[in-house]
């Protein structure tokens, strides 16, 4: 997928979503995971999420009782090459709580943006909309790139069958 290309050599903080989206196999988003982490463990991009990914990943599994998916969270989470899971540190609640403070957003996400800040992360990969881009980390929204793959693959589409835009 070109999106995941446009990924290599860079850091990218990854939001608890993409995470629910590729272990439980979520049908609108999978394939796009699946070629996210594929790339992660080949080592065309790293990927940084704050431990709090853990906490929000394990709670509807646990309170299932599926230890299965539980452990296949915990297996990507702590055993994934190119993955790193990083604790909240004093610096990093700091710079969740400007961020809180100055866009207005929710607890766990100033938490994942903050983490990524902080492990100089230059994107963010999240489903969540209300999330902004910060002049130092920029958000990719699953259902933006999705969007934006969807177009390009008409234009080529298009093109292949002798339409123009103008058509």
């Amino acid at each position: 997928m070109a999106w995941v290309d446009s990924l290599r050599g860079q850091i990218v903080g990854l939001d608890t979503t993409p995470f629910i989206y590729f272990i439980e196999k979520y049908p609108l988003y999978v394939d796009m995971m699946r070629s996210f982490f594929r790339a992660v463990e080949e080592g065309d991009c790293a990927v940084v999420t704050s431990t709090i990914t853990l906490l929000e990943t394990l709670v509807l599994p646990l309170r299932r009782g599926d230890k299965y998916i539980a452990g296949r969270y915990r297996s990507i989470l702590l055993k994934t090459k190119g993955l790193k899971m990083v604790p909240m540190s004093k610096e990093i609640a700091e710079e969740a709580a400007i961020l809180r403070a100055a866009y207005n957003i929710h607890t766990a996400d100033s938490i994942q943006m903050a983490t990524a800040i902080h492990e100089s992360a230059s994107l963010f990969l999240t489903n969540d909309l209300r999330l902004p881009s910060l002049p130092n980390l920029k958000v990719l929204t699953l259902d933006a790139i999705k969007k934006d793959s969807q177009e390009k693959d008409t234009q080529k589409s298009n093109l292949e069958n002798g339409f123009s835009q103008e058509d």
